[in-house]
């Protein structure tokens, strides 16, 4: 038969050093850790020095200000702290359940257009589960960071991570039909550059127009408005104000109510897609499952991704 008793933890060091080696290991600082942990300084370098003694190896480079992991504390450290990671989550989840609070990290149109419209659904399938979203477009740091899913626009290949695709993130231009006939229609890609270009410099122009065939080597000099977000220059292009280039699936309620035409059948892909990710150490942990469950199957109802 199998063995099924559980390991020894005599194998094992002290719990309060590594413990202490992860603090310190994250942040390369053994006072950093001291005052994280509220501990001396002193205290820290002596739990280091007795999980040195159990590795058989120094884990840290004692420089005169800093300190830097040695080989072996970069092949220690972050099987550490994925371990420290999982005992978090695991207590977590017995406390809760599906239950707490799920904060989202996602981009500004994304969540605009087309969180905003469905999360009531989740929060009707789950009240226990209050989600708190965050918009931004900065690069997440879940180990730092109180965030447990983010939203994101990449190529999905993301160290550490678990990446499931939610819909490709292709571009083509829009425009109000006021600013297509104010031209007499828009009726070949080239008219396009008889109008206002949201954000000339964005390198979706520049592809979309060399699949057209259209020459617009000079679109990027352009003066011209960029507002960081496709939900804006929708809105501008809402207005009037000029021609923007978008992902269709966020814009599915504007194209389909009049307020924004897609002149030409031709979209853009350079490869990315829109992704839910997380750290592949917490994919267990019920809040993050339910999420992940709900939002696959949303998606694909709502958008056919």
């Amino acid at each position: 038969m199998p063995d099924l008793s559980p390991p020894r933890t005599s194998a094992l060091p002290p719990l309060a050093a590594i413990r202490v080696f992860e603090a310190a290991a994250r942040h390369l600082s053994f006072t950093a850790a001291a005052t994280e942990l509220g501990m001396t300084q002193a205290a820290v370098s002596y739990q280091i020095k007795v999980l040195e003694e159990r590795v058989g190896a120094p884990l840290f480079l004692r420089n005169p200000r800093q300190v830097e992991l040695t080989e072996a504390g970069q092949r220690l450290a972050p099987k550490v702290a994925e371990a420290f990671t999982l005992l978090i989550e695991a207590y977590g989840a017995a406390r809760s359940g599906a239950g707490g609070v799920l904060t989202v990290s996602t981009l500004l149109t994304f969540a605009a257009n087309w969180l905003a419209q469905h999360l009531g659904l989740f929060q009707l399938a789950h009240p226990a589960l209050a989600v708190r979203v965050d918009t931004s477009n900065r690069v997440v740091d879940f180990a730092r960071e109180d965030i447990d899913i983010a939203i994101r626009s990449g190529g999905g290949k993301w160290p550490g991570m678990e990446a499931h695709m939610l819909f490709r993130a292709d571009f083509t231009p829009v425009l109000s039909p006021a600013l297509a006939a104010s031209i007499g229609g828009v009726k070949e890609p080239a008219d396009l550059l008889r109008l206002p270009i949201l954000d000339p410099g964005d390198i979706w122009w520049k592809q979309w127009f060399e699949a057209a065939g259209v020459n617009a080597d000079g679109l990027a000099e352009r003066p011209g408005t960029s507002m960081g977000a496709q939900a804006y220059e929708a809105n501008a292009a809402i207005a009037g104000q000029g021609v923007a280039i978008v992902t269709r699936a966020l814009f599915k309620v504007e194209l389909g109510d009049g307020r924004l035409i897609q002149p030409f059948d031709l979209v853009g892909d350079d490869g990315h897609a829109y992704w839910l990710v997380y750290p592949t150490a917490r994919r267990n942990v019920p809040k993050i499952r339910v999420f992940r469950e709900w939002i696959l199957a949303e998606v694909k109802s709502s958008l056919g991704g």
